[in-house]
């Protein structure tokens, strides 16, 4: 394994290694789509796929899949600061219950995968249901990869190597692209089958493989795996992860609802809910998910330290300036969601009708883009604290509260519906969590917070309408050429959004230019 994949970074290139990843993974993510949307556009079939994920994304949420390397970090931090060996077989003793757990579940899942599809696609016909369980069988292996190499992706994480974790999206999502065309070239009557063996073989090369050859590099530190299943820390580790086990917050049932409530929906909607939400996740992704796993190793590290000054100092930089380049990126987006959507999807099989309901789709989810920032961050603040309960339980109130919205809004307005709905319930999730941070610790964290929002806000609003009037403006004078209409649009208008944006900024918010515009123009000299 090359050194220079397995060294340890300060917080800076973390945070630039990460963000480059999360970027180069949400294009990976977008180039997928994109493939998926050319050949087989927004159908039936499509629909399948994606509700396939249903069932083993509940069963990674279960096992807290996302969660591995936030509650075993801390842990970790604890127990090879205390003896190195009595470090290894802490991680030894996790890993082994890990791989048990998953066998368990995705053997019982893949034998029980037609009455788990019913339950995943109540609005599929009998037909539907039977090929989705078919497509959950061949994907469900992939849970058996996901979790032991999140394990691995721990230990690399407290050894703070951000470099292979970088990669491990990018070896997915190719590997989906390039076996799902390949199917579809050599065995066309197969359909999206393709796509979902590009994602076993993803999770085993990508998310297992390559983060295991690198724990085990001597450049990294090495690995040592006991045969073990006991362990004093484990009661700790389970306690911390219990809660996100059995606590299912909006955060990681987003994506599920929306295949389960848009099956409710004309055929299609899965499809274009998931296109749209997946430029969405864009800025999410490279902006705030960036700034969030970069910082939490510095935030565990803090908070074991008992520094709380360091810890709120770090915490609060991190929203104040993840605020200061996600909302005027959002407003931007929402004004260009048409170009944006016809110039990634529409060719092939995705016509402009599609674009057009998509495009309504992606506006409504980036009304909640600044609410998904807040929490990426604040709840990492909890969980370096290793406090899982609170913000698990807050969030499964939030989103449990918000499922008749889910359930009533799909019907009356159908897709449109549950993306409103996603949106009302991971903004109410997101105030319960700040509200939650001001019980539990104090408020210079989030010292602010509130004003910066609307005054980003407030400056970005003006620069999206003259964005929305030079996109509208090119799409009629270029109206017979839909995607140079759309490129241009893009061009333009983003232009014009970010010095106007600049000027304002410049002029009527001094802070915001000294504390994010000024050091980012400073970096780039």
């Amino acid at each position: 394994m090359p050194k220079f994949l397995t060294k340890a970074q300060r917080l800076g290139p973390a945070a630039l290694i990460m963000a480059s990843s999360v970027f180069l993974s949400r294009f990976m993510g977008l180039l997928r789509d994109k493939v998926i949307s050319y050949y087989y556009g927004a159908g039936p079939d499509t629909d399948i796929y994606f509700a396939a994920f249903v069932i083993p994304d509940f069963i990674n949420y279960l096992l807290a899949g996302g969660y591995f390397s936030i509650t075993l970090i801390p842990l970790m931090n604890r127990y090879f600061r205390e003896d190195f060996r009595h470090g290894w077989r802490f991680f030894s003793a996790a890993f082994w219950w890990v791989v048990i757990a998953i066998a368990t579940l995705t053997l019982l899942a893949w034998f029980f995968a037609g009455p788990l599809a019913a339950l995943s696609a109540p609005g599929f016909d009998a037909a539907a249901q039977e090929r989705l369980a078919g497509f959950i069988r061949i994907i469900l292996p992939a849970q058996a990869c996901f979790l032991p190499g999140a394990c691995f992706t721990a230990l690399l994480y407290m050894r703070r190597q951000f470099s292979v974790p970088a990669l491990t999206p990018l070896i997915y999502n190719g590997c989906i692209i390039v076996v799902g065309v390949a199917f579809f070239y050599i065995f066309p009557g197969s359909g999206m089958e393709g796509f979902l063996w590009g994602v076993l073989a993803g999770a085993f090369l990508g998310s297992l493989l390559l983060p295991f050859l690198a724990v085990r590099s001597k450049s990294s530190g090495g690995l040592r795996l006991f045969m073990t299943l006991q362990h004093p820390g484990l009661r700790r580790f389970i306690l911390l992860a219990l809660p996100l086990m059995l606590g299912q917050s909006i955060v990681v049932l987003d994506e599920a609802f929306l295949r389960i409530f848009g099956s409710i929906g004309p055929e299609g909607a899965i499809s274009l809910l998931n296109y749209a939400r997946r430029i969405m996740m864009v800025p999410v992704g490279v902006v705030a998910q960036a700034a969030g796993v970069a910082s939490f190793p510095f935030l565990a590290s803090l908070a074991a330290a008992g520094d709380r000054r360091g810890f709120d100092r770090t915490l609060n930089a991190a929203l104040l300036t993840t605020l200061a380049v996600i909302i005027p990126l959002a407003l931007w987006m929402m004004a260009a969601a048409e170009p944006i959507m016809r110039l990634i999807f529409e060719q092939g099989r995705f016509t402009g009708a599609d674009t057009a309901v998509s495009a309504a789709l992606l506006a409504i989810m980036l009304c909640g883009v600044a609410f998904w920032a807040v929490q990426q961050i604040i709840g990492r603040g909890f969980y370096a604290n290793e406090n899982t309960l609170t913000p698990v339980l807050t969030g499964s109130l939030a989103t449990a509260l918000t499922l008749p919205a889910y359930f009533g809004l799909a019907r009356a307005f159908g897709p449109y519906g549950v993306a409103g709905a996603g949106v009302i319930s991971l903004g109410l999730y997101t105030a319960l969590l700040l509200w939650r941070w001001q019980k539990h610790y104090r408020d210079e964290a989030l010292r602010g917070l509130g004003g910066r929002a609307l005054q980003l806000t407030g400056m970005g609003l003006p620069c999206a309408c003259l964005a929305w009037m030079i996109c509208n403006l090119i799409k009629n004078a270029l109206s017979g050429h839909p995607l140079t209409g759309s490129f241009v649009s893009l061009a333009v208008s983003s232009l014009c959004f970010g010095l106007l944006y600049l000027l304002i900024c410049r002029y009527f918010a001094p802070r915001v230019w000294q504390d994010v515009i000024g050091q980012i123009l400073r970096k780039l000299r």
